[in-house]
């Protein structure tokens, strides 16, 4: 199984995750400094079974560029969270050190049921 991350814009390609996000990562024992930011390409529909926004935005400019046919499965993460659906992954961007723990607490929320659903 291959996870990996990507943006619908390319205003951070090949940058590093922000220096707060590699802080909260780290406080939960993940190094993810070596990660380089890309762009999500037409292919990623047919490499991956899932392809998951974090927010209503991201998914309509999902919507916009996923081909006809492809294999991926296309959706709102928090969708996988009971009580969640539609709801979005807060973006901590202009946020604090809070925010970007409320913003990892839901994607592991979200990661953990998708990990059940395939442990089924």
């Amino acid at each position: 199984m291959t996870i990996d991350s990507a943006g619908t814009g390319d205003w951070h390609v090949g940058r590093p995750p922000d220096p707060r996000a590699q802080e909260t990562a780290r406080r939960h024992g993940l190094d993810i400094s070596s990660y380089r930011a890309r762009q999500v390409v037409t292919e990623d529909f047919h490499r991956f079974g899932h392809i998951f926004a974090l927010d209503q935005q991201n998914l309509k400019d999902l919507r916009r560029i996923e081909p006809s046919r492809h294999i991926a499965e296309v959706g709102l993460l928090m969708d996988l969270v009971p009580g969640r659906k539609g709801t979005a992954v807060i973006d901590p961007y202009y946020g604090d050190e809070d925010d970007f723990e409320q913003a990892w607490a839901d994607v592991n929320a979200a990661a953990e049921r998708l990990v059940q659903r395939y442990l089924r």
